[in-house]
């Protein structure tokens, strides 16, 4: 007993570790974009695939690990996962070319994608049922304060060392101690499967998954134009195109004796199982709009651009929170339940930023009710349920619900970054009805002179004659005209003030969207309890 408590114990603390150093890597580079790119002398679009690369190799690596893990067993996979991120975290800082750093971060994403699923999934095979939803949730509360805090800790380690190497040279030797400890301290665990392993299906999902989150990551601000670009619906028909041939040729080879395919089709087939995944996709939509807290605080606070970050700490710790405080409620309440309120907390929480929020403080409760709802989803209620009565392929199963939130994820920011546009793009016409009103307040606070009145009034008549095509180009030569420097600085005041406003509804129309999917998640999880019950009353 002594002994199983022990190897749990190790388990659990490899397993946080891992989760952790691997989320973090995932956020800690969006600190050094800049910095890698004027190192290697590329423009920013190129510096993007740094990211981009590392998403595809994440999405591609889920399925086949989960199946692997699944299959051959998750301490052999964690030590190979471990290995691969630590060496590609040793490459990827010793980059000579752009090329090669790409490359490097792809065998990153290799090692990193499986880590979590491979952690909950051992859990879910080796931990007694009350237990496991504890356990689960401290993964889940890992994953997303890392996820949060790591632009924080990049930006810190970036400032404190001025070199980028550093922020992958540090996963070499946390890697070289998780891989000789889960050596020596983790205990084996499987769900062997019989007949060969579906090389060919295997081949045909990475390529599906390749081309399909390629289209994603290639959607731009205005959605649906994107969509009619050849580099979007080409590889999104490609990706769709593959998956049904995969479909096809699954079925054919679940019927042969020997046949062990790589997509778990009974699964699938399953409504049950799909709502879980349509709430996962939801989750991982819901999760991107942490992305753009710091936007928000710079933009709508009025917080330094330096230190818009360190504002993403209240919801960090918050998700901590509610990852362990949906373990405890799975235990007493069940999944179903958890994720119900998960969505009400999250709803509640995005739902304030544009209805509530006007101060700082405002915003600090706001984000930490939407990051325990949040975290409460990270955790353990969603592998319960995608896992709950299978006996074998757990890791796929979680590995299917892991990439669906991946496509969440990849899709949402673009629906979002739209909000902000769309607000920004409203700027011309608050110009023309609420400018006058602002700059009248300011003007009536400020003690100008007589000389800057007569100016103003000069300014007043040119923008009554050019009413009509009036924009903000026009307004910024008004302003660099301007001789008296109090009436420039009242017209700075209330041309920032008409920014803010549009700031305020783009981040109003990206946060309440967040709201809605919050809400979407509670709705699915009310049609997905009457179905769980069937399956239960099936199964006894």
């Amino acid at each position: 007993m002594l002994a199983k408590q022990s190897s749990q114990y190790w388990a659990l603390i490899l397993f946080s570790i891992g989760v952790f150093m691997a989320q973090l890597d995932n956020g800690i580079i969006s600190s050094a974009l800049t910095t890698i790119n004027r190192h290697f002398d590329v423009s920013d679009n190129w510096g993007a695939w740094g990211i981009t690369i590392y998403t595809l190799g994440l999405a591609i690596s889920l399925p086949i690990v989960g199946k692997l893990s699944d299959r051959y067993g998750r301490k052999k996979l964690f030590i190979i996962e471990i290995a691969l991120f630590g060496i590609g975290s040793l490459l990827v800082a010793l980059s000579p070319s752009f090329s090669f750093y790409l490359a490097a971060r792809f065998i990153q994403a290799l090692g990193g994608g499986g880590i979590f699923i491979i952690g909950n999934s051992h859990i879910l095979s080796t931990v007694e049922p009350a237990k496991q939803a504890k356990y689960l949730g401290l993964l889940g509360a890992m994953n997303g304060v890392a996820a949060i805090l790591g632009p924080n800790i990049g930006s810190f380690l970036l400032d404190v060392t001025g070199n980028w190497h550093i922020l992958f040279l540090i996963n070499v030797p946390i890697a070289i101690g998780l891989f000789i400890l889960a050596i020596m301290r983790l205990v084996e665990s499987s769900d062997p499967s019989p007949g060969r392993l579906d090389l060919v299906g295997t081949v045909i999902l990475s390529f599906a998954i390749l081309s399909l989150m390629y289209g994603l990551t290639n959607i731009e601000i205005d959605f649906w134009t994107s969509l009619a670009q050849p580099e979007v619906f080409g590889f999104l028909g490609a990706g769709i195109g593959l998956f049904v041939v995969l479909f096809m040729y699954e079925a054919t080879f679940a019927r042969k004796q020997n046949g062990d395919p790589i997509l778990p089709l009974y699964l699938i087939r399953q409504p049950r199982f799909l709502l879980v995944l349509v709430i996962g996709a939801l989750s991982g939509g819901i999760l991107a709009a942490m992305i753009f807290i710091p936007g928000f605080t710079e933009n709508v606070l009025g917080i330094p651009a330096e230190k818009s970050g360190y504002w993403m700490t209240p919801l960090a710790l918050a998700s901590g929170v509610g990852a362990g405080l949906g373990g405890a409620l799975v235990s007493k309440r069940g999944p179903v339940f958890t994720v119900i309120i998960s969505g009400l907390l999250a709803s509640v929480g995005f739902a304030l930023f544009p209805f509530w929020i006007e101060t700082k403080w405002q915003f600090v409760i706001s984000s930490m009710v939407a990051g325990i709802g949040i975290g409460v989803i990270l955790g353990a209620p969603l592998n319960i349920l995608a896992t709950e009565g299978l006996r074998s392929n757990k890791g796929s199963a979680l590995a299917s619900l892991s990439l669906l939130r991946q496509v969440g994820m990849t899709i949402a920011p673009t629906v979002y970054a739209g909000f902000i546009a769309r607000g920004y793009n409203n700027m011309g016409e608050l110009f023309k009805t609420d400018f006058p009103d602002i700059l009248q307040d300011n003007i009536a606070k400020a003690n100008l002179s007589q000389q800057a009145l007569g100016e103003l009034a000069q300014i007043g008549q040119r923008m009554a004659s050019e009413a009509d095509s009036f924009d903000a180009n026009q307004l910024n030569e008004i302003i660099r005209s301007i001789q008296d420097p109090a009436l420039k600085e009242v017209i700075l005041a209330s041309v920032s003030e008409v920014t803010k406003r549009a700031a305020e509804i783009g981040y109003g129309g990206l946060y309440g969207s967040a709201a809605v999917l919050s809400v979407l998640v509670i709705l699915v999880s009310l049609i997905l309890a009457p179905l769980r019950k069937k399956v239960s009353a099936s199964s006894q």
